[in-house]
């Protein structure tokens, strides 16, 4: 009789995923304290350098919901691997250019990496204890803004300290280490969903997410009621209602309109975007505020590096409102959470309102509104989680994950414009500028929590099942990775219930 292999401890798993998670999260931001030294090295205007950050903004909306899909249906940590591979292999090209193109290449590539957190839920569904995976779900979300907020600092001290290059060596060293631990550490998902790659589908959607992220990331320098912002939005909408009409009719769809369409995972959704705006509107709004020179009577002189360091108190606070969002949904539901993160996000966003006097109050006032958000994306995906059959676990947070993005173009371009619209004589925006910013951003964050209102009351581990669930998801197979034990197929066997809402 052989002896076979039992499956790899959560704890190792999860600490690979982490590790994964925060490479990409360090992304979203490093590169912002670097456009103005990056202009200037690559000899190009700042305008032209923030394409490094849409083109990356639209490559991880694009790729996002596609490498979900793929994970579903041929392995979930063979996708991660090869994300991982993709983003660290963008970062070499980045660090290495001479040339603006070239590093919008290396950050187009990067943009692979937001296939990285549906893989990982999507991984922790499969192979953790049902009492493991809310936590570890709210973790790997509570490191979207972790690292989005200590993203600023590590670019900042690469600006002051080193060069922009570095900001690049480190996001492709870390992904590369990611990329082998999950190779060697994480074993391959059990749940399979065989099936065709949708190509007419993955066409429709990458134009019609394109065309509206990018006018939307140039309004600011196109217009925002120019023919050509304003005909991308509207030609990127109606390329996605095509694309839902089209994904409706098809028998193997890259995005089940169906699933999508239910009142959980719907309402969650929209709930992420508008939490993403907030969240990447503050993360725009607080380092300009904070390095505004003292004598425009707000601000507070600081460097890259310091206006960074500001916000870490408050991203660290998202580590511990992330495990308690769980709490709470364990003993009153996932839209519970969801709604006391939005309120407490909203609370925090009306403190900045105030313009803080001091840069004491405006680290209290982070706090407050970065816990708030990281109650708001641990919630979120451990509802999307619960609301969908096992085997479209990658697909439905992948979805989720791009409306975050979208949410965070929204927020940072029309925070953006706010502060140019209400600029004085100098060219620095006025302190009114920044109250009428975070006050938009507090709105959405209040409709956020609103929405989290209509939200059926499930608590974690309680699957939304449907009545035609089983019949909607035939094709779910258990499929052993190559070299697998005993123990695995037996795993499988024992996932393949769950996986079709059995």
């Amino acid at each position: 009789m052989s002896v076979v292999e039992p499956r790899p401890k959560p704890g190792r798993t999860l600490t690979v995923l982490l590790l994964a998670a925060m490479s990409f999260a360090l992304a979203q931001t490093t590169v912002a304290p670097a456009i103005p030294d990056m202009a200037r090295e690559l000899d190009s205007s700042v305008s032209n350098v923030t394409w490094t950050m849409s083109g990356y903004l639209v490559a991880a909306a694009v790729l996002t919901p596609i490498i979900g899909r793929l994970g579903d249906m041929f392995g979930k940590r063979r996708m991660l691997v090869m994300s991982l591979a993709i983003f660290a292999l963008g970062g070499v090209v980045a660090a290495l250019a001479a040339q603006l193109p070239l590093v919008i290449v290396g950050r187009i590539l990067q943009g692979a990496g937001g296939g990285i957190f549906p893989l990982c839920f999507g991984i922790i569904r499969d192979e953790f204890p049902v009492e493991k995976r809310s936590v570890s779900i709210g973790l790997i979300s509570a490191v979207t803004g972790l690292g989005g907020g200590l993203g600023l600092v590590l670019g900042g001290l690469f600006v002051d300290h080193a060069t922009y290059h570095w900001i690049f060596w480190s996001g492709a060293a870390m992904a590369a280490l990611a990329a082998v631990g999950s190779q060697l550490l994480i074993p391959e998902s059990p749940t399979r969903v065989p099936g065709r790659i949708d190509v007419v589908g993955t066409l429709l959607l990458s134009v019609g997410l394109a065309l509206p992220l990018l006018a939307i990331s140039q309004g600011k320098s196109w217009g925002w009621t120019s023919p050509t912002t304003l005909g991308m939005i509207i030609g990127g909408i109606v390329v996605l209602a095509g694309l839902l009409a089209f994904e409706r009719r098809q028998a193997e769809p890259l995005i089940d309109v169906a699933i999508l369409a239910r009142r959980s995972v719907l309402t969650t959704n929209v709930s992420t975007l508008l939490v993403g705006f907030g969240m990447f509107g503050a993360f725009l709004l607080i380092p300009q505020l904070a390095q505004t020179p003292k004598a425009s009577g707000y601000g507070f002189g600081a460097s890259a590096t310091t206006a960074g360091l500001l916000m870490v108190p408050g991203a660290l606070m998202m580590l511990v409102t992330g495990p308690l969002a769980t709490v709470i949904s364990r003993r009153f539901g996932g839209r519970a959470a969801l709604f006391t993160g939005s309120l407490l996000a909203t609370v925090g966003l009306v403190l900045l309102a105030g313009v803080p006097g001091s840069q004491g109050a405006l680290i209290v006032e982070c706090i407050v509104l970065f816990g708030g958000i990281g109650m708001v994306f641990a919630a979120i995906p451990n509802l999307i989680v619960d609301a969908v059959p096992a085997a479209k676990t990658g697909e439905a947070t992948g979805v989720n994950t791009l409306l975050r993005s979208v949410g965070a173009s929204l927020g940072s371009q029309i925070c953006a414009s706010i502060l140019v619209s209400q600029a004085d004589a100098t060219g620095l925006p006025t302190s009114d500028a920044y109250q009428t910013a975070f006050v938009v951003s507090a709105v959405v964050a209040l409709v956020a929590g609103l929405a989290a209102l209509t939200l059926p009351g499930l608590r974690h581990g309680r699957h939304e099942a449907q009545p035609t669930e089983v019949a909607a998801t035939p094709r779910v197979a258990t499929i052993p990775a190559q070299g697998a034990t005993a123990v695995d197929a037996a795993r499988a066997n024992a996932v393949a219930p769950a996986a079709s809402g059995g």
